[in-house]
């Protein structure tokens, strides 16, 4: 599954300015696809998501970009079987350095050459969360909407390809909808029914005329 800038957003907790600016500075790239120009879209791998998230978690731990390049740098150079180290072991930090666990238990490496205290970032907690946040919003959602005194039922379906979401009326066939958020999503679908049931009336009003 590939996932766009928007649809990163909500899984990481990242903004789209952050993650523009990592892809420009090489810092984390879509690897399923990259921006070809202005408007273009931008396709992440699940890896990808793990990498952003980790990089996020260690950022609020008060590390900074430079300092995180700087320890990828140095862990593709001691591991170079492992392509991408964010998503691929765990790390350790206090702050100010970055720690990684190795095979041996007893060997923990400091990949920016300081000794501090550490704490632990989980990344099989991680990949786990967002495991169930992508499984999340492959669920379509079905809600109750009234319009003109009436009820109707809509299904929601979260819209991986552009981001926000898109909504349909199973009771007016062609009659869709969609949105940025849920509750804007369900305000359109609202506005696309009462234009659908106008259109409706009109028509049996001109057969009756006709007729």
């Amino acid at each position: 599954m590939d996932f766009n800038t928007t649809t990163v957003c909500n899984l990481t907790g990242l903004t789209k300015r952050q993650i523009d600016y990592w892809d420009r500075i090489h810092f984390i790239k879509p690897s399923v696809k990259e921006a070809s120009g202005h408007g273009s879209v931008r396709l992440y791998s699940f890896t990808d998501l793990v990498q952003l998230k980790v990089a996020r978690a260690l950022l609020e731990r008060g590390l900074s970009v430079q300092k995180i390049r700087k320890s990828i740098t140095y862990l593709k150079k001691t591991f170079p079987n492992i392509e991408k180290p964010l998503a691929a072991m765990r790390l350790l930090t206090d702050g100010e350095t970055i720690f990684v666990l190795t095979e041996n238990k007893e060997v923990i490496l400091d990949t920016l050459s300081k000794g501090q205290m550490v704490m632990s970032i989980a990344i099989g907690e991680i990949i786990e969360e967002l495991k169930g946040e992508v499984e999340k919003i492959n669920k379509q959602r079905t809600y109750t909407v009234k319009v003109m005194k009436e009820s109707y039922e809509v299904v929601l379906h979260p819209d991986l390809e552009d981001g926000g979401f898109w909504v349909e009326c199973p009771a007016l066939p062609g009659c869709a909808s969609q949105g940025d958020t849920v509750e804007e999503t369900l305000e359109m679908i609202k506005d696309a029914i009462a234009g659908h049931l106008e259109v409706v009336a009109e028509k049996k009003a001109d057969k009756r005329a006709s007729a």
